[in-house]
């Protein structure tokens, strides 16, 4: 990944990318990618571990692998520890993300999967999951609009955007298997469309 960036971190800036994924992942709700914007905030705007290209290069290229798309966690970890220079702490990042993100929010989904599911008959527990549908609705949204806005002038790239739309039918009205989508957009930003 191009546009790398040269640090020099310390145990405490370890711990406090560890225990910032600690906190994100209480905070993903509908996955960790409806995070990505706070990510965003903190891993590129303000601590300056990651640069834009590495951060969109993360989450794009980890959802186009097969296998969770949660692993663009393990490549901001593994480019955060890349930029110090070392391998050994790009495989530190990676597991200090990784583990941070993913371990409170399995203990606590454990935990309340098991009590929703004693429960499951009470109005409060089926009034919190219908209303749990728009909040992640709208993490997605603000997840898709950090990386349309990579672009120099999002609001004016209308191919970007009509791709987008388009994109959004297709997932809703089709039975299109999204790595396709995948595929023809790829096509259409190497041929220089989008």
């Amino acid at each position: 990944m191009s546009e790398s960036i040269h640090l020099s971190l310390q145990a405490s800036d370890w711990l406090h990318i560890f225990l910032h994924y600690m906190s994100l992942s209480l905070l993903s709700i509908g996955g960790a990618l409806a995070t990505a914007p706070e990510m965003h905030r903190y891993l590129v705007a303000d601590q300056h571990w990651l640069s834009e290209a590495q951060f969109s290069s993360s989450i794009t290229i980890a959802q186009a692998a097969p296998g969770p798309n949660i692993l663009f966690v393990a490549l901001m970890g593994w480019n955060i520890g890349l930029n110090t220079g070392s391998m050994a702490s790009g495989l530190l990042g990676m597991v200090l993300s990784m583990v941070g993100i993913l371990l409170p929010s399995t203990a606590f989904t454990f935990l309340a999967t098991r009590w929703v599911h004693r429960n499951r008959d009470m109005r409060a527990v089926r009034a919190f999951k219908s209303g749990m549908g728009p909040i992640v609705v709208g993490l997605m949204f603000a997840t898709g609009w950090i990386l349309a806005s990579i672009h120099d002038v999002p609001s004016t790239d209308w191919p970007l955007w009509l791709l987008t739309a388009a994109t959004i039918v297709l997932i809703l009205k089709t039975r299109i298997h999204i790595l396709w989508l995948l595929a023809a957009a790829a096509l259409l930003g190497w041929l220089g469309v989008v």
